[in-house]
């Protein structure tokens, strides 16, 4: 090994939440990690939570919680859901409870700072992690191993290349990965505000004239706005000064918090569909927005790409011991244990974008019946519960 050319058995490119935590999770099972990433930005201390939130599942914070991030965690800053209250054409109202479904919560709403930096420090004192602030530029798959190519004019090699790199991914261009992208002609706007009424650790949706807004429970009666609104709409929700949107939020919400406060600027993300003909090539696994990307109305595409993790370090874990980190073989096995669960969920959030876009009373009058009926089906709402879960 030399400062020029260093060897590993894994390169993971890309820094999100993702690939932070496969580089963890795979350097904890003994193996020696490249990362190619840039470090978490600092928190601005001008607002009270970020803008980015996420609702994570059960399987997240089992997976965190092996990598000891869970309970690094600032947990005062932390917020369960313990019922969610879904809101379709007229009211029709559907009521998920964790009491019910017999689980300690039904998610985890948690800022997307406080996690990456608590995986920054653990892949700090990682010795088996080694961290490049670059971007990679070159990748040449060889018999026996993967060179990549750095911009700062380094060169590794590995075993395996993980693809994190999100959903424009330059580790899946390299592979001649095939896509499939469908814009939602949506944007996701996210805003936090202060309610008015005590949220009770419920999450609230409602679905209205195509559009989804979603209000999630932070700590101290905070809520986080999620808004899968038309892309003209949200260029228009975006503009609004502080008590414009305030008011936008409350009539759509139809004010069940009460007045809201806005404690922070909000921010938009445009919405689409993408799924990839294949996750593995040769010495190269994609995982996360680079193998798939949903629409936010489940909350579920970062719990997606985390079960990736797990699933490519389980099966890296019990390989067998003759068998290469890139063998086409073993990474299939990756491939084949992720296909139901990204092909259901991408089927399900879908689904239920298409079902509640379609205007008319026939469809409006058929999303009633359907939501009246999961209602009135307590093992019908568990099984949504489990497979939400993870």
């Amino acid at each position: 090994m030399t400062a020029q050319h260093q060897s590993f058995h894994v390169a993971v490119v890309g820094g999100g939440l993702v690939g932070k935590s496969a580089a963890l999770a795979l350097a904890q099972a003994g193996l020696r990690v490249a990362l190619i990433a840039q470090p978490a930005a600092p928190r601005p201390v001008d607002v009270p939570f970020d803008a980015r939130i996420y609702a994570l599942s059960s399987s997240s914070q089992a997976l965190l919680e092996r990598l000891r991030i869970w309970q690094a965690l600032d947990h005062d800053r932390l917020a369960p859901v313990y019922d969610m209250r879904v809101f379709g054409d007229a009211l029709a109202e559907l009521h998920f409870s964790a009491f019910q479904a017999a689980v300690p919560q039904l998610a985890w709403i948690v800022e997307s700072s406080l996690i990456e930096h608590a995986l920054d420090a653990a892949l700090r004192f990682q010795p088996q992690v080694k961290w490049f602030d670059t971007r990679a530029q070159g990748l040449d798959i060889k018999p026996d191993c993967a060179c990549l190519a750095l911009a700062n004019a380094q060169v590794l090699q590995a075993d395996l290349v993980v693809g994190a790199d999100g959903a424009h991914s330059w580790v899946r261009a390299q592979i001649g990965a095939n896509v499939t992208r469908r814009d939602y002609r949506q944007t996701g706007v996210v805003a936090n505000f202060k309610a008015e009424k005590p949220h009770g650790e419920t999450a609230y949706q409602w679905f209205v004239d195509g559009e989804i807004a979603a209000l999630l429970p932070l700590p101290d009666s905070h809520v986080s706005l999620v808004w899968s609104a038309g892309t003209g709409h949200a260029r228009e929700l975006l503009a609004l000064e502080p008590a414009q949107l305030e008011a936008a939020v409350e009539k759509i919400t139809h004010s069940r918090l009460g007045a809201l406060e806005c404690v922070g600027a909000a921010h938009g993300f445009p919405l689409a569909l993408q799924s990839v003909d294949r996750l593995i090539a040769p010495r190269v696994a994609l995982v996360g927005d680079a193998a798939h990307l949903i629409h936010p109305l489940a909350g579920q595409g970062m719990n997606l790409g985390l079960r990736d993790v797990a699933s490519l370090a389980e099966v890296i874990a019990e390989k067998e011991p003759f068998r290469d980190l890139g063998d086409l073989v073993l990474l299939r096995r990756y491939e084949r244990a992720r296909r139901e669960d990204i092909g259901a969920l991408t089927l399900a959030t879908d689904g239920l974008q298409r079902l509640f876009s379609v205007p008319g009373l026939l469809a409006r009058s058929v999303r009633n019946a359907g939501m009246a009926l999961v209602g009135a089906q307590p093992l019908v709402k568990r099984w949504l519960v489990s497979a939400a879960l993870g």
